[in-house]
């Protein structure tokens, strides 16, 4: 089982994808540096046409603390995060944050994620634990939302109630043990993958409650091929932890009838 150094954090670094979101970056930049002051940003722009790219230049610019990293096209949400992680980590952060560039994750709860740490290796700002809301979804993707969290709980065997989440908090000394050169997967699979390997290499992992806000400008990156690998992934990722778990039952019982 892994343990890590739950030293004080002190530098932090929040990581913002995004693709076309010149309309909402600016606010969600300015929140998050009125939120947390002695946090960095670092915006992971794919080449976005509208622009967003430039206009984060122009915020870095004006602010020492906000860091562009450019990117040459649009690659998924996990091949950002990992270059996003790969630059803090380098950079010697002590904690680094996942957020959303479109207002959904709002920056005022992000000193709520940040206290976790003091007892956490991953906390995850959760939506469907106690306290937690989302605002402004239609009944169908709630369904969809919590459904795929029961499903990926029950398969997979965690005690996490939303390992989909987007927004959340990683110790650097966590990102470095749970493997992410192999990480492959992307969108809200690989948000369910780096919380099975945070689990499986025995960090701990706290959620706390946040109120999810959808969207008002834009529009979701969520598609099709994103539910599809998302469903694959998880159902042979629980398959395989199923199978493991009936051969350790099988080798015990043979142990138990030779001794």
């Amino acid at each position: 089982m892994a343990t890590t150094n739950r030293e004080p954090v002190t530098r932090v670094a929040v990581l913002i994808p995004t693709y076309n979101e010149r309309e909402s970056l600016p606010g969600v930049v300015a929140r998050v540096r009125a939120a947390v002051a002695s946090a960095d940003v670092l915006v992971l722009d794919d080449n976005s046409p509208d622009g967003t790219g430039r206009l984060a230049d122009e915020l870095a610019a004006a602010d020492p603390q906000v860091h562009v990293l450019h990117r040459p096209g649009k690659a998924g949400l996990g091949r950002a995060y990992l270059a996003g992680f790969d630059w803090a980590l380098s950079a010697g952060y002590d904690a680094v944050v996942e957020m959303d560039a479109d207002g959904s994750h709002q920056p005022e709860q992000l000193p709520a994620l940040l206290a976790a740490l003091a007892d956490a290796d991953l906390v995850i700002g959760s939506r469907w634990i106690r306290g937690g809301a989302v605002r402004n979804w239609p009944v169908r993707r709630k369904v969809l939302s919590v459904g795929a969290n029961v499903y990926t709980k029950v398969l997979l065997g965690m005690h996490v109630n939303d390992a989909t989440a987007g927004y959340r908090a990683y110790r650097s000394s966590a990102l470095r043990v749970i493997g992410l050169d192999s990480v492959e997967s992307q969108g809200y699979c690989f948000q369910v993958d780096l919380t099975v390997r945070a689990v499986r290499a025995g960090l701990r992992v706290v959620e706390v409650p946040i109120t999810f806000v959808e969207r008002e400008v834009g529009a979701s990156k969520m598609g099709g091929d994103v539910i599809r690998e998302a469903l694959t992934n998880v159902t042979t990722w629980g398959v395989r932890h199923r199978a493991r778990q009936a051969r350790d039952l099988v080798r015990s019982v043979r142990d138990r009838k030779r001794t």
